[in-house]
């Protein structure tokens, strides 16, 4: 066998060598699975609040609302969203929350101004 044949042949060994390894490790444990789990859900629930919220209190107040100035949640079943509105006066809202549970798959409370709008 020839000096050329032999590092060819060790460098495909190598290359080998490294799939191998690189495929018994890309294996994830339970725990890393349970929390990659946990963000997708937590991901979840902040999307769908992010995008229901703000159109259901635009829709009662003519408000529109952008970034909430108070985040509330448990990470894992609701979460909770206060605005600080910025037309009190002139027909608009003062302070709103709304809180959003994922067993419900939506707006669980809204209260604007001390008032409730939705409770479920």
């Amino acid at each position: 066998m020839s000096e050329t044949m032999k590092i060819i042949l060790g460098v495909a060994a190598l290359f080998i060598a490294g799939f191998i390894m690189v495929g018994t490790n890309k294996q994830q444990s339970k725990e890393e699975m349970e929390a990659a789990s946990m963000i997708r859900n937590y991901s979840a629930i902040q999307t769908m609040a992010s995008q229901k919220c703000p159109a259901e209190i635009m829709k009662i107040t003519g408000e529109q609302v952008f970034f909430p100035s108070e985040t509330l949640s448990d990470k894992d079943s609701y979460i909770t969203l206060k605005w600080v509105g910025e037309g009190g006066k002139t027909g608009g809202f003062k302070n709103a929350s709304c809180t959003l549970k994922a067993a419900l798959g939506g707006i669980s409370e809204l209260v604007i101004d001390e008032k409730v709008i939705i409770k479920k």
